[in-house]
Order: C-alpha cells, then structure tokens, then sequence
C-alpha cells in the first residue's frame, strides 16, 4: 500500500490498533465503541479520533519499519516516526483528513473532543443550526491539519488567531478554496469534492462565530 507521507510502497511491522485498544483498556470497564480517543504524540501534538474510526477494520499502530532499520524520515521536518505510527491498509483509508497518520505517537488517551480543545466550541447555539453543524464538520474533517484558537492540527495555518480566515479572505473565496485549493495554489491541502453546499454552510458559519471567541495562549498582554 503506498503511504500518502511517503508517497510510496511501505511495509512495516505493525499491530492491529483495536487490539492494541483491547488490551491497554482491559479492565476499564468502558464500552471501547462509545468513547472518544485523542492520540498524543511525543511532541505534544494531539489527533482526536471517534470510535467508529479508531476501531475500523485497517487501522495500525507500526512499531518497526520493514524497509529501512531504524524508521525511514518522514514528513517536510524528515522527522523519525518512532517509536509507533499509525497506519492504515485499506484503499479507501489513504486520505489523511478523515485517517489521521500521527507519527511519534506516545499515548493514546480516552477523552472528548471538547475538554481535549475546548476553545474550538462556538458556545451555546441550537443544536440545529448551521455553526454547530460546522463544528461537527471541522472536527471530522479539519482539525486534524488546522488549528482554532491554537488548538488542533499543525499542518495548515490557525482559521481563528491572530486573524479569522473570514476577516482576510472573502467568504466566496473561502469556499471555493475548501472546495478545491488546486484551483488556486499548489500545495499539501486536498479538494474536499464531497462536502455539500450545505456542509460549507455549515463552516462558514462556524467560522464567522469563532471570530467571536478569539484566545490566543501566546498573545502577550500590552
């Protein structure tokens, strides 16, 4: 299977991650299938994953690297994925946005979503509307490569601080760009044919609330 990181065959050691799962939850007590799960890798960086994702059938943690001793560098920084990565087989599991591939992962912890980035949440809205759906959105298919409020993914820019997208960009322009990036600049972020008219409605408007609860951890007080 090629991996999206590599851009090639790989073949790796690897143990089955609902095992995995399994084992270091026994005894817990914890229906495994209902829980949320963030995976925390060596430096800090947090990936938040469903159950329903996490426990796919596909889904790997590699200890070892089959093709080059001692793990092959991987990403822009070259970086050593160990001690574990994760991994998925499946042909339709390739796309990093809905399966997430931390690399130096450290722990794997049961949380939700929202006490793991709790300054992603809009606030309280109606359960129907368009910003709450959004979020939904954002944390399914975004968060893994974009941050809010510094909270999330680390591979494309934060939407929230020092400036909201929608404050720099307008929202037609945004759009289109989640829609297709390609049509604008070359660059890692994938087009997003899938997503509705509705789905980015449901983005701008989680967007446009979040510009109304700003928090930036590093803004230094005047």
């Amino acid at each position: 299977m090629i991996d999206p990181y590599y851009a090639k065959p790989k073949t790796f050691h690897a143990l089955p991650l609902k095992k995995v799962l399994d084992l270091g939850f026994a005894g817990s007590g914890l229906s495994l299938d209902k829980e949320e799960y963030v995976l925390r890798a060596k430096d800090g960086y947090a990936v938040p994953f469903r159950a329903s994702r996490l426990l796919e059938d596909g889904a790997y943690i590699a200890i070892d690297d089959v093709d080059v001793p001692g793990w092959e560098p991987i990403g822009n920084q070259k970086a050593n994925p160990g001690p574990f990565y994760v991994v998925w087989s499946k042909p339709e599991q390739q796309n990093l946005e809905t399966h997430a591939r931390p690399w130096q992962l450290a722990a794997i912890e049961i949380a939700p979503f929202d006490k793991v980035f709790p300054h992603t949440s809009p606030g309280a809205l109606p359960a129907g509307s368009p910003a709450i759906a959004g979020y939904a959105t954002f944390r399914d298919q975004c968060v893994q490569c974009h941050a809010i409020n510094r909270e999330g993914g680390r591979v494309g820019p934060d939407l929230n601080v020092p400036q909201n997208v929608l404050e720099y960009r307008p929202e037609a322009q945004v759009r289109a760009y989640i829609k297709n990036p390609q049509s604008f600049r070359y660059g890692n972020m994938p087009a997003h044919p899938g997503l509705t008219e509705a789905d980015l409605d449901g983005l701008i408007a989680y967007l446009s609330a979040m510009k109304d609860h700003k928090f930036d951890p590093d803004k230094k007080d005047p």
